[in-house]
């Protein structure tokens, strides 16, 4: 890939200049400035916490400052709503992206817009005229006037990119666009992106991963703790001055020593698992104290695996024993009776109930061990909310209490609670699904420091990344996937970067047997 383009002489379209905002009596940010002329690629990185999404809610209209100015071409600004936002030029595309199965794409391209009427109904044939070279423009291959349903992540993005163009955006905030996307579908983003920068669009680029703030951005602003610690252009832009920049100090590394590989008792014996089409043949054994990762592209089956092995789908072939005992877990409940835990990759929706609080979200799996008593099915409230503080304590959480929603706090935090609840339940096997997506770097290394403590503490822990630089940090082996089968075994020093990568791409004929 190519590197970013020159730091652009423009004036700013926009600036944040002092702007500080607080929650509840908390300060969220303490005067952090920012600025982004037309046609640049702005990155703004930072701990969970450290103030990114707040003042991009400052920025959509969701909220107010508490003092500071925003100016937009130069002229103090009020946005104060989602719809002034938008006449100014600014468009959001979030984690969460806004997508509705139901509707067809050029439906979904018009959300939220105007749309031009004929005879009073919505005219969609002139519509469609306008909108089509723009989505070609942006590589919307699916026809717009097709159901949206079954679209990929990447198909979302491309939707979404065109209704910012659609609507004359001048400036795309764009929230961890490549935590869902494989590598060719990265690729293809960053060339809209370099394409929108050259006509002008300015684009807000907010990512934890240092390698394409790197390569795409012209600037860097970094956000600590509520404040701009850092603007970052030209040779000042590089891994470690971002790094430093973004936890305040030289890096603790963590690097795996590689050595001989100690194998305790097999815990889980998997033999020719298979769900057709995304699984296919798998067989591996996961051993006591063993951080065993699965490693592979977007798409290899490494989620279907998890999924089959949690009992959430039903096997088509194969069996499996858990400590030398047949194990067909129908359900997941059946599954967590058994002995096996899952942290999900998509934690806000499939392991959080993001409204309740922090100590319910933890008590979940844990519900025999909060009761008032052995005979009445009664929560004690008191136990459950021991239990959560505890947890909160062992893991550093910030949070304020434990009766906090959980979905008020960073991702980072978030992970924390859903590792707790199964901290908890000391589970024989957990399996952990892109256990440090979306999270900050001094999270990522807490998650791996409680990680090894729960191998250490003799737990089977599998770990499924899609960071070909995390499995080498943290595991004594790793199984790389490719189609739905296992291509090839990587154990002690072989586990690299290179060595994944380079499986990753096999063809799945090469599998090697478990």
């Amino acid at each position: 890939m190519s590197g970013p383009m020159g730091t652009p002489a423009a004036p700013p379209f926009i600036s944040a200049v002092a702007v500080t905002k607080s929650y509840g009596g908390a300060q969220a940010l303490r005067g952090v400035s920012l600025s982004i002329a037309p046609g640049e690629v702005h990155g703004l990185v930072g701990a969970n916490g450290a103030g990114k999404s707040t003042l991009i809610k400052i920025l959509a209209g969701l909220t107010e400052p508490d003092s500071g100015e925003i100016f937009v071409d130069g002229q103090p600004t009020a946005i104060g709503s989602p719809h002034r936002a938008n006449d100014l030029g600014m468009s959001f595309i979030h984690q969460e992206l806004a997508f509705v199965p139901g509707m067809t794409v050029l439906e979904n391209i018009m959300l939220g817009l105007p749309k031009k009427t004929r005879f009073g109904m919505v005219d969609w044939t002139a519509i469609a005229r306008e909108v089509t070279p723009i989505a070609k423009r942006v590589g919307v291959t699916a026809p717009l006037h097709a159901t949206a349903k079954g679209l990929s992540t990447a198909e979302n993005w491309l939707i979404n990119i065109t209704r910012a163009l659609v609507r004359k955006a001048r400036l795309i905030v764009m929230d961890e666009p490549t935590a869902s996307l494989s590598a060719s579908e990265c690729q293809k983003l960053f060339a809209i992106i370099r394409d929108l920068s050259a006509s002008g669009v300015a684009v807000l680029y907010v990512s934890h991963r240092l390698d394409e703030i790197l390569d795409l951005c012209n600037r860097v602003t970094v956000f600590r703790d509520g404040r701009s610690v850092a603007e970052l252009a030209g040779s000042q832009l590089t891994r470690p001055s971002l790094v430093e920049a973004i936890v305040g100090g030289e890096v603790e590394h963590l690097a795996k020593s590689h050595g001989e590989v100690t194998k305790g008792e097999i815990v889980l014996s998997v033999r020719g698992l298979q769900r057709l089409p995304k699984v296919r043949e798998a067989s591996f054994d996961l051993h006591r104290g063993e951080i065993l990762g699965i490693a592979g592209l977007v798409g290899a089956g490494r989620s279907e695996l998890a999924r089959l092995l949690y009992g959430a789908d039903l096997l088509d072939a194969g069996t499996m024993a858990l400590e030398g005992k047949p194990y067909a877990p129908r359900t997941p409940a059946a599954a967590v009776r058994a002995g096996l835990g899952l942290v999900p990759e998509e934690r806000r929706t499939e392991g959080l109930l993001l409204a309740k609080s922090i100590a319910f979200n933890i008590s979940l799996t844990n519900l025999n061990a909060i009761l008032s008593n052995a005979i009445l099915p009664f929560i004690s409230s008191r136990k459950r909310a021991g239990m959560a503080e505890k947890i909160i304590r062992d893991l550093s959480i910030k949070a304020q209490s434990s009766d906090q929603p959980v979905g008020r706090l960073s991702g980072g935090n978030q992970q924390k609670v859903v590792i707790g609840r199964w901290l908890q339940s000391k589970p024989k096997v957990l399996i952990l699904d892109e256990p440090t997506r979306g999270v900050d770097i001094g999270a990522r290394g807490e998650i791996h420091r409680l990680i090894r403590d729960l191998a250490a503490r003799g737990m089977a822990v599998l770990v499924i990344s899609s960071e070909p630089d995390e499995l080498p940090e943290l595991c004594d082996r790793a199984l790389v996937m490719a189609e739905g089968r296992i291509v090839r075994e990587l154990a002690g020093k072989h586990v690299t970067r290179n060595a994944i990568i380079e499986a990753s791409y096999a063809a799945a004929a090469e599998r090697v047997p478990a």
